[in-house]
């Protein structure tokens, strides 16, 4: 290990533990006692004077993403060297710690839903377009430097960055990157383009959908075999994909990177055709009824049939009121039909107004 727990970097980030290791480089939790919040800390694993083309490529990182800000970029926050007890120095990144599951280890469970994996695709696009417009070329795009968090997909590792249309100094040679991913102009000395980012960006997107890449390479030699008999790609055969996001696909992983979409442009495409994600109903806002304060109703009254009109039906009798003792006599009209007293009918506004909880 390069650097353990306890270890303070720059007299401001405090090393708690290592939560990552790859083939050139560690990543350890650490906290930056200057903003009281953790972050991510890449070491290289060799020195300086072990490997200068290491040292030179995590340089170029720094300075490749130093100003790209973006929500599907991990962001890049110092760069430091480390003097170490026996005299070597180990320079390291600090980064934005990102929680969430590395798209590599998700497709060893199987293909991602084709909404799941359209979305994705088009959050890994919106970040290489913004790399793209700030000139840097990503060079390793796969599902092994995306992560998936709950914000969305956010690209990692521009660990072998480069500016569009330089000459990178320590490469050690000028294939790097993974076969599997990589255009096939790469396979010449070319200069970065970012049609090659957008190229690997469809090999992805593939590989996302149908759980395998386009081309199922290893090696460089195998990837150069594979190109030089130019295979035709088939097309990803997804239950309600839209054709349109195959044609996408396949425009990505055109052989001539003329004939590729921008990057931009292919999150955009990408963005319209995703069906939005569902989202979990509202629950219904509490409420409290108060009972209704209205009088009891009063029985409807009619007046007494005309001469003449036959009788009313029993089921439609009025029922008849206890006798009362003689008093004074007054007109029958007035005792019972009293007005303001009569039924109003149910959806009557005086009605609705009596039996409406309160607002």
């Amino acid at each position: 290990m390069t650097f353990a727990p306890g270890l303070l970097l720059h007299d401001r980030y405090a090393v708690v533990e290592q939560i990552g290791v790859g083939g050139m480089s560690e990543v350890w939790l650490a906290i930056d006692q200057v903003l009281d919040r953790p972050v991510a800390v890449k070491a290289l694993i060799a020195t300086l004077d072990d490997d200068s083309d290491l040292f030179a490529a995590t340089w170029r990182e720094a300075r490749a993403t130093a100003k790209l800000t973006h929500p599907h970029v991990t962001q890049v926050y110092d760069y430091g060297e480390q003097p170490l007890d026996d005299g070597e120095v180990i320079p390291y990144l600090v980064m934005e710690l990102v929680d969430g599951r590395n798209l590599a280890d998700r497709l060893t469970s199987g293909p991602l839903p084709w909404p799941e994996a359209v979305r994705m695709a088009s959050q890994v696009a919106a970040g290489l377009a913004a790399a793209h417009r700030m000139g840097v070329v990503h060079r390793d795009v796969k599902p092994g430097n995306v992560m998936l968090t709950e914000t969305g997909a956010k690209v990692l590792d521009f660990g072998i960055a480069a500016f569009r249309g330089s000459r990178p100094e320590g490469d050690g040679g000028w294939l790097v990157g993974t076969p599997a991913y990589a255009a096939p102009e790469r396979l010449d000395s070319g200069p970065p383009d970012p049609a090659a980012d957008v190229y690997a960006l469809g090999a992805l997107l593939y590989e996302a959908l149908t759980g395998r890449p386009p081309l199922a390479v290893v090696t460089w030699d195998e990837a150069e075999d594979a190109h030089r008999r130019a295979p035709s790609i088939t097309p990803p055969a997804v239950p309600g994909l839209p054709s349109a996001v195959v044609a996408l696909v396949l425009a990505c992983l055109s052989r001539d990177p003329g004939r590729r979409p921008r990057a931009q442009d292919v999150s955009e495409a990408l963005d319209s055709a995703a069906p939005a994600p569902a989202l979990a109903p509202s629950p219904p806002p509490a409420t409290s009824v108060r009972p209704s304060r209205s009088p009891a109703r009063p029985a409807t009254c009619a007046p007494p049939p005309a001469p003449g009109t036959p009788a009313a039906s029993p089921e439609h009798r009025p029922t008849p009121r206890p006798a009362r003792r003689p008093s004074a006599p007054r007109p029958r009209s007035a005792a019972l039909c009293r007005p303001g007293v009569a039924h109003r009918p149910p959806g009557s506004p005086n009605a609705a107004a009596a039996s409406a909880p309160p607002s």
